[in-house]
């Protein structure tokens, strides 16, 4: 989800369809067809960038509609997993989750499991961090520029009684490596397994297997005092339990970059994908598996 310049809220949807929305929308306009598994959207004026399954095209908004569709890179690799989010940096490029082709595996292309950075007309594209499994979420924090990304790490590691790894938030640095396939956050210890020699610790732990994915600064302030600043991350879930996940953690962070702790904020979504904070303080959530955007505020508040 991201707000357009005219102040709709836009959203991708899984089948390949790019929407808008107001509150109370119940059947939105499609704007966009037969993208392939969009997943970001980062706007620059009225020109609109979105993330898709092994490229990344823009567009842009005209007397209410988006025109001018134009492939701006092609040919990212993808498999298990594919590009996520994407956000505009402080310095004007824009950077862009790469998933991992596979769970665990020795990657063939240094742009798989990788954030990369690129110029806005698609040039330049360069590897900036890597080992990262799955970056699903990417956000600026507000004041200092930093860039965070949400991890999902492995599928196969631990077992039911001992579930591993932990999903992860990291704190991503040029030419940083966080250690996928051979290192990973250990859920009971919350401290680095495997061989982990020059890897970048996470900057926040969260449960194994909840999937990691959305998060969003808080910058409204509508919400009491405490929760301003804080990064609420949306823990997608697993397919087939509810044991972890399917809801929405709060990171508070300490002036390092590192997380103070992370408390549970919301739960009984379904599965809690997209976030975003809306022009009056509240906090909006995309439930993938409900195709229900809610909205969350504090009391005494609209």
């Amino acid at each position: 989800m991201a707000y357009g310049p005219d102040g709709r809220i836009y959203v991708t949807e899984s089948e390949g369809n790019l929407v808008s929305l107001t509150r109370g929308t119940r059947k939105p306009p499609v704007l966009l067809r037969r993208l392939r598994v969009p997943l970001g959207l980062a706007w620059r004026g009225r020109t609109l960038f979105v993330s898709e399954e092994g490229r990344l095209e823009r567009t842009v908004l005209s007397r209410g509609r988006l025109v001018r569709r134009k492939l701006l890179v092609a040919g990212l690799p993808f498999g298990e997993h594919q590009q996520d989010n994407l956000v505009f940096g402080r310095d004007g490029r824009l950077y862009l989750g790469s998933g991992s082709t596979c769970d665990a595996c020795r990657e063939r292309d240094r742009r798989s499991a990788a954030i990369l950075s690129l110029r806005p007309d698609g040039s330049d594209l360069r590897v900036y961090a890597t080992g990262l499994r799955n970056p699903y979420g990417l956000a600026v924090q507000p004041g200092t520029g930093r860039l965070y990304a949400t991890v999902n790490g492995q599928d196969k590691l631990g077992s039911r009684s001992d579930p591993e790894p932990a999903d992860t938030l990291v704190l991503v640095k040029r030419g940083a490596r966080y250690g996928w396939p051979y290192c990973w956050a250990d859920a009971r210890t919350l401290r680095l397994a495997g061989r982990c020699g020059g890897v970048t610790p996470p900057a926040a732990y969260f449960e194994p297997h909840a999937s990691a994915d959305g998060l969003a600064f808080y910058t409204g302030k509508s919400f009491p005092q405490a929760y301003r600043g804080s990064l609420f991350v949306a823990e997608w879930g697993q397919y087939d339990s509810r044991r972890f996940g399917r809801r929405l953690v709060r990171v508070e962070l300490k002036r390092d970059g590192r997380a103070r702790r992370v408390v549970s904020f919301a739960a009984g979504f379904d599965h809690p994908l997209g976030l975003l904070v809306d022009r009056r303080g509240g906090l909006l959530v995309a439930d993938w598996g409900r195709g229900i955007v809610y909205r969350i505020q504090a009391d005494g508040h609209r």
